[in-house]
């Protein structure tokens, strides 16, 4: 027999007992489907993080000076007791970096933890727990900020600490509704603050609103809330490439104006939002380091449920391999005759797998804010380990076919 009429048998088998070939290849399918999906949304959440969360508390092609490193997760003692020992960042050290930095698109100074919330008042309205910030006026720039309405806060407003501010899209939306909020006033601990400008919405990332927060000159902030522990400066690089140049300037700048000797460390981090993906590649390393032992046990129970369809069939058809040999069939041909078959079975269940992967994945993208992307490596991983599954466990059964006396096997009912 060629090899078409190989897979041609293997395939009427298959159909000639459906419902048992699907019990067959339960275990196959539900590993492969689980090894897909879980992989198409960790995928899905590498990239998310890097495009969506992490640039937009960062910034686009923006790196941050700051006093106390981006970290997720708790410092040790002797990290907390260095970091205590830092000096905060000044306006001066803001000054210093923009300088050193003149290819900068925008230079920054934020405020940072913690970060207060405040009651919003207007009239009878309210508006509960809303986040606080004090920038400078180019943090606007750094963040890419459109505006719905209205105009930013300018550098004027900064140093003549005026009392205004910017709002979100949500705080515009909740507080006036249909109405416009431009030029009017509205309380924050007891201060009244007009309304310059509304920025455009910036939408949800994994269920959290980007749009719900108030910004006003960092001087005006300070007069209200205080000086905050970790006021970071913001730099905005025209393009990623640009990037560490830039940081290199800045780090140069920092230690000058700290003053630290060449033999000394930075008292300040300089950092990208690098430190949240690789957080989050770090997380997935050790999903991705349980996964194979998950796929692993089901993938060998699928392998021994085919082995023993396998040699359930070899009895059921020990009078029909009588027959083949009888009439010059070769142990080769029967071997290579089952050996198809549960190639084939396997095959078969990686495929299904991946189809039902595919479709987990994108009910679990439709129906929560976990996106998945579902990758060709994944993909492929998951069809050969059918095909090789089959290969393993069809070896012992399609060996005992070949073996089988012709005289015997056609004695047998």
């Amino acid at each position: 027999m060629n090899l078409a009429d190989v897979l041609r048998t293997a395939l009427g088998q298959i159909r000639a007992n459906k419902l048992r070939s699907f019990f067959t290849l339960l275990g196959i399918i539900v590993s492969v489907g689980f090894l897909v999906a879980v992989v198409a949304i960790i995928q899905g959440m590498n990239a998310y993080v890097k495009e969506n969360v992490a640039d937009a508390i960062v910034g686009v092609n923006t790196f941050q000076v700051r006093r106390i490193p981006i970290k997720i997760g708790l410092f040790t003692d002797d990290e907390l007791r260095a970091i205590q020992k830092r000096p905060k960042i000044s306006p001066a050290d803001a000054q210093a970096v923009t300088g050193a930095v003149p290819g900068a698109e925008a230079v920054a100074l934020q405020s940072g933890f913690p970060t207060p919330s405040a009651q919003l008042q207007w009239h009878d309205r309210t508006l509960e727990a809303v986040a606080v910030f004090g920038v400078t006026a180019p943090y606007q720039v750094v963040q890419d900020y459109r505006f719905r309405s209205g105009s930013p806060i300018t550098d004027v407003d900064v140093r003549e600490r005026r009392q205004v501010i910017v709002i979100g899209a949500d705080v515009a939306d909740k507080l006036f509704g249909p109405a416009e909020p431009l030029g009017h006033s509205i309380r924050i601990m007891g201060a009244r603050f007009t309304i310059l400008g509304v920025i455009a919405p910036k939408g949800r990332i994994l269920g959290q609103s980007f749009d719900s927060f108030v910004i006003m000159p960092i001087t005006t902030f300070e007069l209200l809330y205080g000086r905050r522990a970790t006021t970071t400066i913001s730099v905005k690089m025209p393009n990623a490439e640009s990037i560490p140049a830039g940081m290199a300037a800045a780090e140069e700048a920092m230690r000058i104006a700290h003053r630290l000797r060449p033999a000394q460390a930075d008292d300040f981090t300089v950092e990208t939002a690098d430190a949240l993906v690789d957080f989050w590649k770090n997380l997935t390393r050790v999903l991705f380091s349980v996964i194979p032992a998950v796929v692993a046990i089901g993938i060998i129970v699928g392998g021994i449920v085919i082995m023993n369809i396998m040699l359930m069939a070899v009895n059921e058809r020990t009078h029909e391999i009588g027959i083949r040999k009888s009439v010059g069939a070769r142990q080769r041909d029967i071997r290579r005759q089952f050996l198809a078959e549960a190639v084939a079975l396997a095959t078969l269940g990686g495929l299904l797998g991946v189809a039902s992967g595919w479709g987990l994945a994108l009910v679990i993208s439709a129906a929560s804010p976990l996106p998945a992307r579902v990758t060709a490596w994944s993909v492929g991983v998951a069809i050969a380990l059918g095909a090789g599954i089959g290969v393993l466990f069809g070896v012992y059964p399609a060996s005992r076919a070949a073996r089988l006396d012709p005289i015997n096997a056609l004695r047998a009912e």
